[in-house]
């Protein structure tokens, strides 16, 4: 039942949790990059037309926070805390080589052959060489992640996003996505399907917290209204991964550095 989901609860919940939008370049502000033919005037002021939804997004943003700030931030804090980075570096290793199924499976949907093939190389190379995925050998043999999932895949395939979402716990996602997010977790197969329970859920929680704990240096990096930016952040991202970052800039990356530096979103 979970496949994937593991992953993605994991992911999209730190993303709607304000920290989305944490990474990106200081030159390329999310709040600064909205496109004016996507801002009406409304009797309540300047809206964006992908928001429409924005007043029940805020208020599930709001709650998303308040999870943060009493639960997942100070877990991850203390995480942080007693976890030799080292160590800290393989368990996110480990849970990145678990995506590379999902990698794999929607590279071949979106007819990609080479990112199937590097998704097929990192899995074989992360599991071999790298200890079940501790260690990121791919990289290193000039094999960088390519993520995929299902959202993407209908994005390729010409499938609109819909309006934006702000999801319980989920955090930011669009109809499309949160269809692509149910399809990669029931749908397809993967590797947390051979967890048995309850180390499935303990491993869930382990993931979830590894991966917050991987963003606390990057709050500082949110400015303004923190709603629009990680809505823009996530509007920006995304469409950077449909288009494989073909004439759209990413978000995610400084200017000085090209390395992702929110991997997982």
């Amino acid at each position: 039942m979970f496949s994937d989901m593991p992953k993605a609860v994991s992911t999209l919940i730190l993303a709607g949790l304000a920290l989305a939008g944490c990474a990106s370049s200081p030159d390329q502000a999310a709040d600064e990059t909205v496109q004016s033919d996507e801002l009406v005037y409304t009797e309540a002021g300047l809206a964006d037309t992908r928001d429409p939804w924005e007043p029940w997004n805020r208020q599930v943003f709001a709650f998303n926070q308040t999870v943060d700030d009493w639960v997942l931030r100070p877990v991850a804090e203390g995480y942080q805390f007693v976890m030799p980075s080292a160590a800290d570096r393989a368990v996110t290793n480990f849970f990145n080589n678990l995506t590379e199924v999902r990698n794999f499976i929607n590279s071949v949907l979106q007819l990609k052959g080479e990112h199937a093939v590097v998704a097929a190389g990192r899995f074989t190379y992360n599991t071999v060489f790298g200890l079940g995925g501790l260690f990121d050998v791919a990289t290193a043999f000039d094999l960088p992640e390519r993520p995929e999932d299902f959202g993407q895949t209908l994005g390729y395939w010409g499938v609109e996003s819909g309006p934006y979402l702000m999801l319980p716990f989920l955090g930011p996602s669009s109809p499309r996505d949160f269809t692509g997010t149910a399809t990669d977790s029931l749908a397809f197969p993967s590797l947390w399907d051979y967890a048995e329970s309850p180390d499935r859920y303990y491993a869930l929680a382990l993931n979830i917290v590894d991966t917050r704990a991987d963003l606390l240096s990057a709050e500082g990096f949110v400015s303004g209204d923190s709603y629009v930016f990680v809505r823009n952040a996530y509007l920006q991202r995304r469409e950077y991964l449909i288009n494989d970052g073909k004439n759209t800039a990413d978000p995610f990356t400084s200017g000085e550095d090209d390395d992702l530096m929110l991997e997982d979103f």
